[in-house]
């Protein structure tokens, strides 16, 4: 019988299921010399935040087929050494969102009525009426940063409320923001023009500190903001700032920066237009239950040789299959990133057509890693190679696959095309030898570029000067050119120039770069 280990208190209902098909021990506080000591005994476990599960553990887990967290972060877990060994690694992503999507919703009742302050203030035994005036919810406009599961419960419900919604999200379609009934506007208008604001994004080097002085300062002086995604997003040093100067009428915080909260933090010096609790968006009996039920229902699956259905690596393909792919799965994320950015992040529809060898055989992971890819800008850790499918239906995403066995420049190659913002957008890839990847193709222009961390591309017309031009710009900045390639397709006409960059675009530069004659584009993507 199979043995699963229980290094983290977890809900009685998870046990329940485990012991179903395995015998379960449970065996907490573990240091990691006696968790390394004994987890090769076991064919899985389930942890929650508290048990680190590092190379060096995984690697000593000889019999592990599935490591189950119960919860949404995976940080904990060393996923690539899980992945190298075959060990599916599930979480649970959907089990918090009921209690975070509801407790967003009472922060900011909590916060337009005063409750906090209010009960606080009548238990010191105060009858003090008029120090607590409120605001309704009532025809106020919502802006919601952020349509994922989470922000579109909240929609619903604020909707029910008779709220008017606004949303920022490059990531979801008009015709899926239709059905939520949320208008879909640039960040900059939300700001400006909602009364409410709430936060459902996950932190990002693009979102830390979205919310800053600048944007706070768009708030109307009524508005108040609420927080119960990630810490860092919103800018707290400069929102105590805005609350001390009533510059806007409040905020409620769930996260913060560094928790606990410090005890010199700005934050615990404001009255009753801040409201602060200690992380609690999934703090209730029914989250908890949920995510130990999930995650014990995909172990228990696993074991019993069935596929699990929140995966965070790649599950289902067997060794020799996986070592076949691979690359292409690597080259295929690597492609639907890239894709995404160029097509300005709200895409309707991505065609991935492929070619060659890969026309032959499984073809479903290539899509699902560019799905995940495409998605990848916006959810970050949120978005895996199991809901990569799921996510991209739920945002109104069209998907189509095309299979051409025609072999042209390489045996085997992946196009996508994709519909955005931004127009349409298409990028080729290839595997050449040493399992080396290369973008090929960029909206029909060929080229042969290796993908690096911070690239600049730019659509100019070919004529002598702009090359150098934009070289001296970089140089002025300070930015370091790693490699640069042209595409075109005829003398003195439309051309691409791909740069290979060390160093993240500073701000301003890409404004620099289009004010130079004939260049009509540029991109800066970060991968």
């Amino acid at each position: 019988m199979p043995k699963v280990l229980v290094s983290d208190p977890i809900d009685q209902s998870g046990i329940k299921i485990l012991s179903q098909v395995a015998t379960v021990d449970v065996k907490t506080n573990l240091s990691q010399e006696e968790l390394q000591a004994i987890i090769g005994d076991y064919d899985a476990i389930m942890i929650r935040s508290g048990t680190r599960l590092t190379k060096e553990v995984i690697e000593a887990g000889k019999n592990l087929k599935i490591i189950g967290r119960a919860g949404v972060g995976v940080d904990n877990v060393d996923v690539p050494t899980a992945t190298r060994m075959g060990i599916v690694v599930v979480n649970s992503p959907e089990g918090n969102t009921i209690a975070a999507a509801e407790h967003t919703l009472a922060l900011m009742l909590s916060l337009s009525r005063y409750i906090p302050d209010a009960n606080a203030s009548l238990k010191s035994g105060k009858w003090d009426r008029k120090s607590f005036t409120g605001v309704e919810l009532y025809k106020k406009t919502l802006g919601i940063i952020g349509l994922g599961k989470i922000g579109s419960h909240v929609a619903t419900v604020a909707r029910a409320l008779g709220m008017k919604l606004l949303a920022y999200d490059p990531f979801i379609t008009t015709d899926r923001a239709e059905q939520l009934g949320v208008t879909l506007v640039e960040l900059e208008i939300l700001i400006r023009e909602s009364d409410f604001i709430t936060l459902h994004i996950p932190k990002t080097k693009d979102t830390q500190h979205l919310i800053n002085r600048q944007r706070l300062a768009l708030m109307k002086p009524t508005a108040r903001i609420i927080n119960c995604a990630r810490g860092g997003i919103i800018d707290e040093a400069a929102l105590a700032e805005a609350l001390q100067e009533s510059r806007i009428a409040g905020a409620a915080l769930d996260v913060y920066e560094n928790e606990p909260l410090e005890p010199d933090s700005p934050l615990l010096q404001l009255g009753k237009n801040l409201v602060l609790t200690p992380h609690l968006g999934a703090s209730t009996e029914e989250a908890q239950t949920n995510v130990a039920i999930d995650v014990a229902e995909q172990i228990r699956d696993v074991l019993l040789g069935l596929p699990a259905r929140t995966a965070v690596n790649i599950p289902g393909l067997r060794p020799e299959v996986w070592q076949k792919l691979k690359p292409y799965l690597q080259l295929a994320e690597m492609l639907g990133n890239l894709v995404s950015q160029l097509a300005g992040g709200r895409v309707e529809s991505l065609d991935v057509k492929l070619q060659g060898e890969l026309a032959h055989g499984e073809t479903n992971p290539i899509v699902v890693a560019a799905l995940k890819g495409l998605l990848s800008p916006a959810l970050r850790e949120r978005v895996n190679f199991v809901n990569a499918a799921i996510e991209a239906k739920e945002r109104g995403i069209r998907v189509t696959e095309t299979r051409d066995t025609t072999v042209e420049d390489y045996s085997g190659s992946i196009h996508l095309t994709a519909q955005g913002s931004q127009g349409q957008q298409s990028v080729a890839g290839a595997i050449l030898s040493r399992s080396e990847l290369r973008i090929t193709n960029i909206n029909g222009f060929p080229i042969n570029v290796a993908p690096s961390q911070y690239m600049l591309l730019t659509l100019h017309r070919d004529m002598p000067g702009i090359i150098g031009a934009i070289g001296s710009l970089l140089g002025n900045f300070n930015v370091n050119i790693a490699s640069m390639q042209v595409g075109r397709r005829m003398v003195r006409g439309d051309a691409v120039m791909v740069l290979n960059i060390d160093d993240p675009l500073p701000e301003g530069l890409k404004e620099e770069i289009l004010k130079v004659q004939g260049v009509r584009d540029a991109y800066v993507v970060n991968l």
